[in-house]
């Protein structure tokens, strides 16, 4: 029997490019940067954190090199929370009109993130 893929139904207002902090896993404590967002299983790949080991082939036409490659692995939404730009410390997220515009803030400190567009889904 095949295992069913978890599907993720919330509401994810972590970006591609905000620093997070993870609160939860081997790598509690570590933050850095998001380099993807995978909406649909509701999971990031942040750089340095989730560190996995995978055995590659050499792949002289893509110009891969075979051998122990080390890469990030997905971690799920839940276990990471925002860094605040103001304490550095991790915070949640809120969304709020500012004039015309929604924008996103760190709940902590109060400090506007940036602005949610219209492609974004909230």
């Amino acid at each position: 029997m095949k295992k069913k893929k978890a599907v993720f139904t919330g509401k994810l207002r972590i970006r591609r490019g905000d620093v997070v902090v993870v609160t939860a896993g081997k790598d509690r404590g570590a933050s850095g940067k998001v380099l993807r967002v995978l909406p649909a299983r509701g999971r990031l790949i942040v750089e340095g954190v989730n560190k996995i080991k995978r055995a590659t082939r050499a792949n002289p036409q893509k110009n891969i090199k075979g051998g122990i490659l080390e890469r990030e692995a997905p971690i799920a939404v839940a276990n990471v929370q925002l860094r605040d730009p103001e304490t550095g410390k991790a915070t949640r997220l809120g969304v709020r009109t500012e004039g015309e515009e929604r924008v996103r803030y760190a709940k902590k400190s109060g400090v506007t993130v940036s602005a949610v567009t219209a492609a974004s889904g909230e």
